[in-house]
């Protein structure tokens, strides 16, 4: 008897330990599937791009619109970066879209101003900016 239960805890034991070995990945599969910093920095540059921005009437009554745009990656430098203005009214209705491009590097940690003069439609209270595309 005590030979029976012996056996049957040894056939216990070996499946159980042969079921945790199938369970582990090889080493060389998670090695490809794993992204670097860089590449997901690079596939993701709105993410990394924030823009800031305000805005004022001029004489002309033009709208100025001043802003920077800050590089928030760790590795890449950004270059050609796409701003996207929006002009909305008081009730928050969206009047008109705009692009603004700044052709210049922004390293990481830097940030870049930019500044333009637009004439608007009639009746923008406010207007936003936002980072579309970049270049690495």
């Amino acid at each position: 008897m005590k030979f029976f239960l012996s056996v049957i805890t040894c056939c216990i034991l070996l499946m159980a330990c042969q079921g945790n070995s199938e369970k582990k990945m090889p080493a060389d599969k998670y090695e490809a599937g794993k992204k670097s910093l860089a590449e997901i920095e690079q596939e993701n540059p709105a993410q990394f791009l924030v823009a800031k921005s305000n805005d004022r009437k001029n004489l002309l009554r033009q709208t100025v619109v001043k802003g920077t745009v800050t590089n928030t990656a760790r590795i890449v430098t950004y270059k050609d970066v796409d701003v996207k203005l929006y002009f909305y009214s008081k009730t928050g209705v969206l009047l008109e879209e705009d692009h603004e491009m700044i052709y210049d590097e922004i390293a990481p940690g830097a940030s870049k101003s930019f500044k333009t003069k637009l004439f608007t439609p009639k009746g923008t209270d406010s207007v936003r900016a936002e980072v579309v595309s970049a270049k690495y």
